[in-house]
């Protein structure tokens, strides 16, 4: 399941990152077009650089990793 696969490459490659800057990120959900929804937590919530991170950081690797991911945005 596509959700499941999003999830395992934040848990990998995604949420250390973050956490390594005092932020954290929550998968909400992965839509059938391939648009994953998450939430950005601790220092990310309120970073100036958040959609910056969400764009050429999160939507980067996941399209990297998986082909069926279209777009990465905030809820």
């Amino acid at each position: 399941m596509l959700k499941e696969r999003v999830e395992q490459v934040i848990e990998q490659k995604v949420r250390p990152a973050l956490q390594r800057d005092g932020g954290n990120i929550e998968l909400v959900d992965v839509d059938d077009a391939g648009v994953v929804q998450v939430r950005l937590r601790g220092a990310c919530a309120g970073c100036p650089g958040a959609m910056m991170t969400l764009q050429f950081g999160v939507q980067r690797i996941l399209q990297q990793e998986i082909q069926e991911v279209t777009k990465v945005v905030p809820v």
